[in-house]
């Protein structure tokens, strides 16, 4: 019986560059969507979040087969992961390449590779996997394709000199032996002619993509004939099946029905063996998964009938057990806390999940799919401290759980600090910013006010200025809306993260105080005409407000407490309508990043699924008063 053949490859990149797009074009090309079916735009991109923001959150795996295509006649089928390329999502990342045994690089024609481009290549380069580069968008009118070709294979180098293993150093430099590919993922067409020299043949579909990924990528290293064993990369559900766990089949075959030796661990990494039954077993093709009996080595597939199953976890022979390696990740570098809601106006949001019971079991959950987060408690029965790689995977959590129907509490973002030999280190980011030289003054005191060191900087074309610091992880929670606000939404910032450092010293917060209401009771538009010139204010008359609610922005870098549900006295001089005529500056509503960037030291977010506010963590004026004297004579 002939087998097909295998090749397993990750597709990444940084945000944007159009890797999803690309694996569309690849799933369409290879006859997945139907004649008369839709084909949909970024398929790969499932979720609403991921659509909305034009992110990949998920990695997310296709099966692609090329009838005829490989040795003597067979079939040959790729199993494409699609994989973040936000360096938040590090434990989607990392998790992928367990699964493959090649990388496609692919990066913009106009704008190369980019910081967090390098977070995701150095992971593949440490594992000694080949690397292809894919030269994206080459259609586009500012494209420079020779200086992208140029800036990519400088950045293998450059990552390949700061490996620690020998082998995998010049494993990574002879990567510049590879052919690079042209390619434009909308027009679904690649080529190994650059495009840019003129007299290039024009390609008419993806076929080279296919052939290269073919040549250059090993088969898996996976013998048929061997006793069992899997490897549990990723999981999934489903009401019907329940628990589903996507395995790599390194040796041996996976059967429907089959009796495997489970291998698993438990919370204290001690390694447990069972023997289990694979209740049903599944094959990925296209973008669905359907029932098969049998499932060699060099595939990944779904299986079922595992309600424990946890990635990492080993499936195994029974008379042969044998574990692979377990899969780690980076540790977490940004916390906060997740609570029910707490404020007075609780239930009223539009949530449905509001017990800490169902909030820890959704936690609990999230536990089961992201390897890159961790649940501690706190000394509050009804919050926890979530820890995961960014700001940005702990806010796409908090949005997540919003739409699902519950009202949370929400903590300022805090960084994850380690003790080590008796002194406190932080985790240190590497800032890259291209911004118009007008801009570059303000963007350098920014960033010194955020402990930020510059490494370097250099003035590109166009009076652009490219500069690159070390920054703490701590300085860049809310560094995005003002760095926006200074460069007038024309600066670029990108990070990624790089080591721990000692404590870099007290970083100061956000320039203005919060405004916060002083009473419960409705917004008035007589109260916010009154207090106008205070400063900036998120709400809108007839709101409804509580004490300890932060309703602005004050002007000044302090606290104010005001009345913003004061009424117009009327008198028989002055009609109610007096000063209808005056308008309102027009109300700033926070979304969930801006309430979390906003939020101070002593401050929460409300989140419901109809409304955001942010709010004092002491509701009460007086108590937040007699705090404040506690603290300022224990500083004395």
């Amino acid at each position: 019986m002939s087998h097909p053949e295998f090749r397993n490859v990750a597709i990444v990149a940084h945000v944007d560059h159009g890797k999803t797009t690309l694996v569309n074009a690849m799933l369409e090309q290879s006859g997945v969507f139907s004649d008369h079916g839709e084909v949909t735009d970024r398929v790969m991109d499932s979720g609403d979040l991921e659509r909305e923001k034009g992110i990949t959150i998920l990695a997310k795996n296709t099966a692609i087969r090329r009838a005829g295509q490989g040795k003597d006649g067979n079939d040959l089928i790729i199993n494409v992961i699609d994989t973040p390329g936000h360096a938040d999502f590090g434990g989607e990342v990392e998790r992928a390449l367990s699964m493959v045994d090649g990388v496609v690089l692919l990066v913009d024609a106009s704008e190369g590779p980019l910081p967090q481009t390098r977070f995701v290549l150095g992971k593949a380069l440490a594992a000694k996997m080949p690397v292809i580069i894919l030269v994206n968008k080459t259609d586009r009118p500012d494209a420079r394709i020779d200086e992208v070709v140029s800036d990519s294979q400088d950045l293998l180098l450059e990552l390949a000199a700061g490996l620690e293993d020998p082998e995998a150093a010049e494993a990574a430099e002879s990567l510049l032996d590879l052919p690079v590919l042209y390619a434009s993922g909308r027009e679904g067409k690649a080529s190994t002619e650059n495009p840019g020299n003129g007299n290039a043949p024009e390609a008419e579909n993806l076929q080279a993509l296919f052939d290269v990924i073919y040549e250059v990528l090993p088969e898996p290293s996976a013998e048929i004939d061997a006793p069992l064993q899997a490897h549990v990369t990723n999981l999934d559900s489903s009401s019907f099946l329940g628990r589903i766990g996507l395995v790599r089949i390194h040796a041996g075959a996976l059967h429907k029905g089959q009796q495997v030796a489970w291998i698993h661990y438990d919370d204290e990494g001690n390694q447990h063996t069972k023997t289990v039954k694979i209740a049903e077993l599944l094959r990925t093709v296209g973008v669905s998964r359907q029932p098969t009996d049998e499932v060699i080595a060099g595939d990944i597939a779904a299986i079922s009938g595992i309600d424990e199953i946890m990635i990492g976890d080993t499936l195994a022979d029974p008379e042969n057990p044998v574990a692979l390696p377990r899969i780690t990740v980076d540790e977490p570098a940004i916390s906060m806390t997740i609570g029910v809601n707490t404020s007075p106006l609780a239930g009223r949001g539009g949530g449905d999940k509001l017990t800490a019971r169902v909030l820890k079991a959704r936690l609990d959950n999230e536990l089961i799919g992201n390897v890159s987060l961790r649940v501690l408690p706190t000394e509050r029965p009804d919050t926890w401290e979530v820890q995961g790689r960014g700001e940005m995977a702990l806010s796409i959590l908090v949005e997540t759980m919003r739409r699902e129907g519950f009202e949370l509490t929400v903590g300022k973002p805090q960084v994850v600090t380690q003790t080590i030999d008796g002194t406190v280190h932080e985790p240190f980011e590497h800032m890259i910013i291209d911004v118009p030289g007008e801009h570059q003054g303000a963007v350098t005191q920014l960033m010194a006010a955020r402990k930020g060191q510059m490494t370097s900087m250099d003035t590109g074309a166009g009076e652009w200025v490219r500069m690159e610091f070390d920054v703490p992880a701590r300085g860049l929670i809310g560094f995005r809306t003002t760095f926006m606000t200074e460069t007038r939404g024309t600066g670029i910032a990108n990070s990624y993260a790089i080591e721990l450092r000692p404590w870099a010293g007290e970083i100061k917060g956000r320039s203005s105080g919060s405004l916060i209401a002083d009473r419960s009771g409705q917004i008035t538009q007589y109260a916010l005409q009154q207090l106008a010139d205070r400063g900036s204010f998120f709400v809108e008359p007839g709101t409804e407000a509580y004490e300890g609610m932060v309703v602005g922005a004050n002007n000044r870098d302090e606290d104010m407490d005001i009345n913003i549900t004061k009424e117009k006295k009327l008198t028989n001089m002055r009609a109610a309508s007096a000063d209808t005529t005056v308008t309102l500056a027009k109300a700033h509503t926070l979304s969930l990043d801006e309430a979390m960037e906003f939020c101070g030291q002593d401050e929460c977010v409300e989140v419901t699924p109809d409304i955001l506010r942010v709010r004092k963590l002491n509701l009460n004026a007086t108590e937040r008063a007699r705090a404040r004297s506690r603290e300022k004579q224990l500083n004395k």
